[in-house]
């Protein structure tokens, strides 16, 4: 398996809101080496890499599952009557709007929390990927009230450590996971039945 590291997703992160470099060969890289390795299907299970999704994918000769997209489809498909989220991510995934335009080809709106709930979203990030063990709740609940606000009842939590973190936290809540979808995605992909 190839690996990327924490460093080159920070990267992406650093890149996107204009402070670091890009991480887009390194990913090619990577997504080259799983190809020569004999993967039959890419996937990446990070929601800020997905800008540089377009990159990757024309440089590589293997499907490519998209995360976003597949999370779109998963949302269409199980809940059509659906027609706004809320996006909880990375200050990079908002900037980059890597969800916006996908999910507009879909119908779907995305709604984003503002300046004080993304500082709160991006702290619970950071955290968990330092160990946290504790957090203000009712900060969290600040960005779910938020949301309410805005008539918005289904939640993506669009960064990898955000389903561990609401799960560690016991937060109940209409939330869909991303990259729970991808890998259902990349099950069906094979040909395997997903036990549920």
């Amino acid at each position: 398996m190839s690996k990327i590291d924490k460093k080159t997703i920070e990267n992406s992160i650093s890149y996107i809101l204009g402070t670091g470099e890009s991480p887009e060969k390194y990913l090619i890289e990577s997504a080259l080496k799983l190809e020569v390795m004999g993967a039959d299907v890419i996937i990446m299970p990070c929601n800020t890499a997905h800008y540089f999704y377009n990159e990757i994918a024309e440089n590589i000769h293997v499907p490519f599952l998209n995360m976003i997209s597949e999370t779109a489809n998963e949302i269409k498909r199980t809940s059509p009557e659906i027609k706004k989220v809320g996006l909880l991510a990375t200050k990079g995934t908002y900037c980059a709007e890597v969800y916006d335009s996908i999910f507009d080809n879909y119908g779907i709106e995305v709604v984003k929390p503002d300046f004080y709930g993304e500082n709160i979203i991006s702290n619970l990030i950071y955290g968990m990927k330092r160990g946290l063990k504790e957090y203000n709740i009712n900060d969290i609940q600040t960005v779910l009230s938020y949301f309410e606000s805005k008539e918005v009842s289904t939640i993506i939590l669009g960064c990898t450590e955000l389903p561990v973190a609401f799960e560690m936290l016991n937060i109940k809540g209409n939330f869909i996971d991303p990259t729970k979808i991808l890998a259902q995605s990349a099950i069906r992909f094979v040909g395997k039945e997903i036990i549920q």
